[in-house]
């Protein structure tokens, strides 16, 4: 056993979370244990208190509790459980776009981007072994999507990618854009909700409740969340095809902030359930009949500037099966709007 180590960080190790970075200077330790240094306070960040996902600076100290010098013996009739072979198939087929660098994913619905509360043990963190293709450590998150929310998530296939790619979402300087139905039609049909967020305290304690910007100084735990929509298409005043730009990255923004403005996004029980009436028709978040029941919601277009080739790469998802019925009904076409509506304005 060790004893207790006082750690700088370096620049070259600087910019990711820091269990990963813990489990990676320190390979016998693993994420129950850093879970636990996190709960006792016996890790922590130039002296503060630390959760596992936070991230690690150029120049913070690091105090690490004693630590076994090595893994613990693994039982011999242990076997690492095996990702079923449907599931390699489906990650898989999900593979959007891949270089020596980067996987881009359409991410199907239903699927979690991380283990966590109530998100079961199935999800793409836990089945990137898959999307190994003979690299030495698996593909890395970095940045996520909501469960029921599909479409475009991006891994990096090595730690340095990772970090320059989490930099860019930080910095703002890659470009969304998701598509959305919504219950009724957005006036006017451009522009850009400035509400902030707090968690609610709700089910899960996940949801969140929007407030006046002029709030958020005030409120303890609130961020500032900005998202700009343009109305594409609509079927009377009973519901719109918005394209919506996360300027910030907050937990449930799109879904929030739409609900808040009287249109939330078709199938979202949690911010636009059956009590909540637009105020036009009052259809809520279900238009009924053929349209499915499920979020629609999907991240349809990415861009971003490589971080190792300095190109600008641009990648769009196609709809999930569930969406793509609900554009076949309503006549919309996914070729008759422009791929950013926002572009004279970006």
């Amino acid at each position: 056993m060790s004893g207790v180590q006082q750690i700088t960080i370096p620049a070259e190790e600087a910019d990711q979370r820091l269990d990963r970075w813990l489990k990676r200077r320190f390979p016998q330790v693993t994420q129950g244990m850093v879970e636990k240094f996190c709960r006792k306070g016996d890790l922590r960040l130039d002296g503060k208190r630390v959760k596992a996902s936070d991230r690690v600076v150029a120049g913070q100290t690091v105090r690490v509790p004693p630590l076994p010098e090595t893994a613990a013996p693994v039982p011999e009739r242990y076997q690492a459980p095996k990702i079923p072979k449907d599931d390699v198939k489906m990650i898989e087929d999900a593979i959007l776009w891949q270089d020596d660098h980067i996987i881009a994913l359409n991410k199907p619905p239903g699927l979690p981007s991380q283990g966590g509360s109530g998100q079961g043990d199935r999800h793409v963190d836990g089945l990137t072994e898959a999307l190994m293709f003979g690299y030495k450590e698996r593909p890395v998150l970095v940045h996520r999507l909501d469960k029921d929310t599909s479409g475009i998530l991006l891994l990096a296939r090595t730690p340095r990618v990772a970090r320059r790619l989490g930099e860019a979402f930080r910095n703002r300087t890659t470009r969304k854009i998701y598509w959305a139905i919504v219950a009724g039609v957005p006036h006017p049909q451009m522009g850009t909700i400035r509400y902030g967020l707090v968690k609610s305290g709700g089910y899960g304690n996940e949801k969140m409740r929007c407030i006046l910007p002029a709030e958020v100084e005030a409120t303890e735990g609130a961020k500032r969340a900005t998202t700009d929509f343009a109305v594409l298409e609509r079927l009377g005043s009973r519901a719109a095809w918005v394209a919506l730009v996360p300027i910030t990255g907050r937990t449930h923004q799109l879904r929030a902030h739409m609900a808040e403005i009287g249109h939330p996004i078709i199938g979202d029980g949690k911010y636009g359930g059956s009590g909540q009436e637009n105020l036009g028709d009052g259809w809520g978040a279900q238009l009924g009949g053929d349209i499915s029941r499920k979020l629609h919601l999907h991240a349809r277009s990415i861009r971003f500037t490589h971080p190792v080739t300095g190109k600008e790469i641009t990648l769009t998802a196609p709809l999930p099966e569930h969406m793509a019925r609900s554009w076949k009904t309503l006549g919309w076409n996914e070729n008759d709007v422009p791929a950013d509506p926002f572009e004279d304005d970006a």
